[in-house]
């Protein structure tokens, strides 16, 4: 049995992770951390992970950025693999992971849906390619109550499309403070918050006469809790360091 504890266990994202780990034979929530304290499931609900003494074999966080270092301190107190799904993290606190992954595995992606890292994959074979002579443009649009902005997924695409290209190009987020032509090395950012979306990224490559768009729409947060259980899986009796979901697909991959 996979006994999980998952931080910020009230949230929407928490429930959803409850809800699909009930389903699942072979796991179980061994405890939850969340500010609240209150007790919305089964399990024990700790506002301090430090008061925890359940024993678990892995950490999925859907929290806030703000109870990272807690929780950093708590699993490398107790040697358990960390699955980290919340977006909106300083640099300060991505070295901070990165430091800590020298002692425990820490598996971190900004989006766990599978199809979002493929297009991720496929958006930097395009960048390759199309970079020159095409604009590129990206766009984020998320429910309004999603608090960073843009979208740690919408980063994550930039940062994919970047790490291809010959000349590292400048993030642009909006237009309503230049009055000027775009140049061409630039990569366009613009976040939409309205209603219930759950999630929906187009990346936009502008030519001459063509324009090539990939896209992906998320239809239910399941897709993000369904990635959160799979990479909790992997890690599990992985060595110490930073994982990402490239490395499951690899994986997957190599399988097939």
């Amino acid at each position: 049995m996979i006994n999980v504890i998952i931080s910020g266990c009230n949230g929407k994202m928490g429930q959803v992770i409850s809800g699909l780990i009930e389903k699942e034979p072979d796991m179980k929530v061994a405890a939850g951390f969340d500010t609240s304290g209150i007790q919305k499931n089964a399990y024990p609900v700790y506002v301090r992970p430090r008061d925890c003494r359940e024993k678990a074999d892995v950490i999925i966080d859907f929290s806030t950025p703000d109870s990272l270092e807690p929780l950093l301190e708590y699993a490398l107190f107790r040697k358990i693999p960390l699955v980290i799904a919340t977006t909106g993290h300083t640099q300060t606190q991505k070295s901070r992971m990165v430091r800590v992954s020298k002692s425990i595995p820490i598996f971190q992606s900004a989006n766990m849906s599978i199809g979002t890292n493929l297009v991720a994959d496929l958006i930097s074979k395009a960048a390759r390619i199309l970079h020159e002579g095409f604009d590129i443009e990206i766009i984020d649009k998320h429910h309004n109550q999603k608090i960073d902005a843009p979208s740690g997924t919408a980063l994550m695409f930039a940062d994919s499309i970047n790490s291809t290209l010959p000349d590292k190009y400048e993030y642009v987020y909006n237009r309503h403070s230049k009055r000027e032509k775009r140049s061409a090395n630039e990569i366009g950012i613009h976040s939409i918050r309205g209603g219930t979306i759950v999630g929906e990224h187009s990346v936009i490559f502008a030519g001459d006469d063509e324009i090539v768009e990939i896209k992906h729409t998320a239809m239910s947060r399941n897709i993000f809790g369904r990635g959160a259980l799979k990479a909790a899986r992997f890690i599990i009796g992985k060595p110490a360091g930073m994982y990402r979901m490239s490395n499951i697909i690899n994986q997957t991959q190599e399988q097939t």
